[in-house]
């Protein structure tokens, strides 16, 4: 029972370190399930999301209503394997915090031009290496994720396409964003 408890007390602080280093503050009275949720309509005289053109800067108001931490074994698809945790906690709508581990391949896309419409550049490859962040969002349930890695000689990174393959494991940390709060459109290049 004491290791039991001792893990949980261990994975509090972990969550706490990753929730600071992220920024991010959760007041006690954010976790209580009787507290109103916060408004993610836009000010009077802002742009909508369901209007044609987006204001120069949009912005989403919420709280997280949980953290979930995942981790991902030997051999796993790291793209794949954040799919199937959103699709097990039924997350809508999240922020990667973080993530690392480390990888034995990667595929990646990143813009490789500057005029629309956006075009992309793939590369990919095998060998040892760090997992250093993983960022991005949870988009109405689709997940739009971003990894940067680094091996003796560089650090790459991009856009993560399916083909990036876990070598010890992979710890991601997901911030779920409470109802109704959306980020619909937010990458959607076209909402301009």
């Amino acid at each position: 029972m004491k290791t039991r408890n001792r893990e949980r007390w261990l994975l509090f602080l972990l969550l706490a370190g990753v929730l600071c280093a992220a920024g991010a503050y959760i007041a006690p009275s954010a976790m209580c399930a009787d507290e109103p949720a916060a408004s993610s309509a836009a000010p009077a005289g802002s742009t909508s999301e369901n209007e044609t053109a987006a204001s120069a800067v949009h912005t989403v108001s919420s709280r997280f209503s949980r953290v979930v931490v995942v981790r991902l074994r030997n051999d796993a698809d790291l793209l794949e394997g954040l799919k199937t945790a959103v699709a097990q906690e039924r997350i809508k709508n999240a922020v990667i915090l973080s993530g690392a581990g480390s990888l034995t391949s990667y595929h990646v896309h990143v813009v490789s031009n500057t005029v629309f419409p956006p075009t992309n550049a793939f590369f990919k490859g095998t060998g040892p290496y760090d997992l250093l962040t993983t960022t991005g969002y949870i988009i109405d349930g689709r997940v739009h994720a971003h990894i940067s890695f680094s091996d003796t000689q560089k650090t790459l990174g991009g856009h993560l396409e399916p083909g990036t393959r876990v070598f010890t494991f992979a710890i991601l940390t997901l911030g779920v964003l409470e109802e109704p709060a959306s980020l619909q459109r937010f990458d959607d290049y076209t909402w301009r």
